[in-house]
């Protein structure tokens, strides 16, 4: 491996640029030199980037009449811009063949799994960082644009450069445009209970009759809850209250310094069970349905537990939509989780602390570098674009941090230890958790390209949860498999009554439906929320008065980085 070479050509007027990205590339090869990679893989490896090379110099070397075309496939190199220079059709070729070998180099890498998806996931980051159309000298577009618009567009790029400096990230929207509780967040209801960690929201009805048992959606505590209720078009809160459900909704607090001791306890004891006395007392239900969304569907499944340890069943129902609670297979997510990065994060904040929103913002970023990252350093900055508004993306950006403690705990019990599986071996709230004894109905819903929760992880639950269960499987990813409003008419879903143990084996016979999965839960919700009565004339009880109309204070708080 030590005499391997890329044996790039030096090529008239490519220019110092791509000469230094070269380089940037054979000092990359030679770092997995170091490495104990498969010596027929690597043999393989050298053959196929010699053919490739020559093959890419000999058309290079046929005339002047001869055409090198960028890799069209690869959508950063498809503008005309790209066609058009033939050395920046050479650049991405060029880079396009280092890609491959890079790639290849790093499934030689001999040892266990993890550690070879360690390295093929940083050679992959390399990669995505170090592309031509990333750099202002070696992309076509940028410069013609440069060109067309007399500086202005690099102008405006720097602008954007010094505004996201001093934001502190990189923007993925026209965050002007969008501002909670005046275009987001904006269905009508109000905050009846607020603690420490959280505050609880009570939707006004927008029917005359309302189902009896009331629902509490209980969001991630990662960014803010308005991820279901954006905007009103694309509502998940607000379809559901206009199909006559009575819904509260928690709304996770922004931490500061305050609650840098929090705990997971806190969130469960505060948070969920808080919330659901809370949910009880107003609605004056002694049972009530509700709902659990990523980590909020592990925080909720989690108090349910507490409670019936405590020997209580308050909940009627549980919908988990792309929740993990076996944490098994938590995909992509498990390269930065081992013991060694655990202990150091308990180190650090495991005590005291908080996790910034924006190191969690970033992580999930440069899962998708190309669509999330450079995609917008591209735009923003070379070409001096401004990014369209999406809202689905000013959330993105709209992070909350968490309590170094609670996460920790969290960290440790689910990703490390998997414990939460596990009969009595997770303490939470002085109580030893068991969902064995969750036997409720149970709804569960998992997007198929999720890479956040793997939907196979997601169908895990089957296995784990005794009582009646319906799993729906939806298109798309994370977040827009779950924002999939019906009147859009947009993706498909998948379902099976059929609850095999293996994922695999029940989408082989599952059926694929169009459209949103939506008005199928509805439908499930509508049986386990009883007879329709009478909507309720205000919000709250003498015992949770109004205190502030949605989405409330912590919806709102966006810290300085």
């Amino acid at each position: 491996m030590d005499k391997f070479n890329t044996g790039l050509p030096e090529l008239p007027g490519f220019g110092a640029a791509n000469k230094a990205l070269t380089e940037g590339w054979q000092r990359a090869l030679s770092g997995l030199s170091g490495m104990a990679l498969a010596p027929e893989a690597v043999l393989a490896a050298q053959k196929q980037y010699l053919l490739d090379a020559t093959e890419l110099w000999n058309r290079l070397a046929a005339g002047p009449d001869a055409k090198i075309e960028p890799p069209k496939a690869d959508r950063r190199f498809a503008g005309e811009a790209w066609a058009e220079n033939p050395a920046a059709a050479l650049s991405a070729q060029l880079y396009a063949l280092n890609a491959r070998t890079m790639l290849s180099l790093a499934d030689a890498v001999q040892g266990d799994e993890k550690t070879r998806e360690r390295v093929r996931f940083a050679v992959q980051q390399f990669i995505d960082a170090t592309a031509p159309s990333n750099v202002l000298a070696l992309n076509p577009e940028a410069l013609r644009k440069a060109v067309d618009t007399q500086g202005q567009s690099l102008a405006a790029g720097v602008q954007h450069l010094l505004h996201d400096l001093r934001q502190g990230h990189l923007s993925q929207t026209d965050e002007s445009v969008f501002e909670v509780g005046r275009n987001l967040a904006t269905t009508p209801g109000t905050v009846v209970f607020e603690n420490a960690v959280c505050q609880l929201i009570e939707y006004a009805p927008t029917t005359e009759k309302v189902r009896k048992t009331p629902l509490l959606i209980v969001p991630p505590c990662i960014n803010k809850y308005y991820i279901l209720d954006l905007q009103p078009e694309n509502s998940f809160v607000r379809h559901a209250v206009a199909a006559g459900h009575r819904v509260f909704l928690v709304s996770w607090v922004n931490a500061d310094e305050s609650l840098a001791e929090t705990t997971w306890d806190d969130y469960v004891e505060q948070g969920v069970i808080g919330s659901i006395e809370a949910v009880r007392s107003i609605s004056k239900q002694s049972q009530i349905n509700t709902l659990g969304f990523c980590v909020g569907g592990t925080l909720l499944t989690t108090g349910l537990a507490v409670y019936a340890a405590r020997g209580e069943k308050p909940c009627k129902s549980m919908t988990l939509l792309t929740s993990f609670l076996d944490f098994s297979d938590t995909g992509i997510l498990d390269l930065f989780v081992d013991e060694q990065a655990v202990a150091l994060r308990e180190m650090t904040i495991g005590k005291r602390g908080l996790l910034k929103g924006r190191e969690l913002a970033a992580t999930f970023s440069f899962l998708r570098p190309n669509e999330l990252v450079w995609n917008y350093v591209v735009g923003n900055y070379l070409k001096g674009e401004t990014p369209p508004a999406f809202d689905l993306l000013y959330w993105n950006s709209d992070s909350t941090n968490l309590p170094g403690p609670m996460y920790c705990w969290y960290l440790r019990n689910t990703y490390l230890e998997n414990n939460l599986k596990k009969p009595g071996k997770a303490v939470v709230c002085g109580e030893r958790v068991d969902l064995g004894k969750l036997d409720m109905p149970v709804f569960l819903y998992a997007s198929r390209e999720d890479h956040i929760v793997p939907w196979e992880s997601a169908y895990e639950s089957v296995n784990l949860l005794p009582g009646p269960k319906t799993f729906v499987l939806g298109a798309s990813g994370h977040i827009a498999g779950v924002v999939n409003p019906p009147a859009k008419k947009k993706r498909s879903h998948w379902t099976n009554a059929h609850l095999v143990p293996s994922a695999q084996d029940w989408l082989a016979e599952a059926t694929e439906e169009p459209g949103s999965w939506w008005p199928g839960w509805l439908d499930w919700l509508d049986a386990q929320a009883g007879a329709l009565v009478a909507a309720p004339a205000q919000a709250g009880n003498s015992r949770y008065p109004a205190l502030e109309p949605a989405p409330g204070r912590y919806a709102r708080v966006r810290h300085p980085n």
